[in-house]
């Protein structure tokens, strides 16, 4: 078992399988020593895990979770390409949040990411980011995170 893994397995995580584009993309591409995934949204077993507006339809709480989602469904689109253990930094991830126009919480809705992204990876976790509040996301998702890696 790998360290990733095992880490994951410590955390009561498994990584899904890969999530199916709902449009023209990819899950992920590799250009040189970096990985980017396409936008991921919150499937669990290929059902959106939270839908409609932070603010009004789902809770703060709600849409962190779901950020955590969306960052196991980017690693298994990493791991479709390179062994988890090869990354060795996440870069930067992006989090959209479809908010309600008076929700200013888009910071610590993305923390539900961030924070899994440390905890998986520690120090190789810390990484830049942007939390944004759009007005809606494909399919009705409360939350959308995309993310670059860097591997070896």
């Amino acid at each position: 078992m790998t360290t990733v893994h095992a880490r994951l397995e410590e955390l009561g995580l498994t990584l899904p399988e890969v999530a199916a584009p709902v449009a023209a993309y990819v899950p992920a591409v590799q250009s040189g020593k970096q990985i980017i995934t396409s936008g991921q949204l919150p499937f669990v077993n290929g059902q959106l895990a939270a839908l409609c507006k932070v603010g009004t339809d789902v809770t703060p709480e709600e849409a962190q979770a779901a950020a955590g989602v969306c960052v196991l469904n980017a690693l298994a689109a990493v791991a479709s390409l390179v062994d988890l253990d090869d990354v060795v930094k996440i870069v930067r991830l992006g989090v959209f949040v479809a908010s309600s126009p008076e929700f200013t919480g888009q910071p610590a809705v993305a923390n539900g990411a961030s924070e899994l992204v440390g905890q998986i990876f520690g120090e190789a976790g810390a990484h830049a980011r942007a939390a944004v509040g759009v007005a809606v996301l494909p399919l009705n998702a409360c939350v959308e995170v995309e993310l670059v890696a860097e591997v070896r």
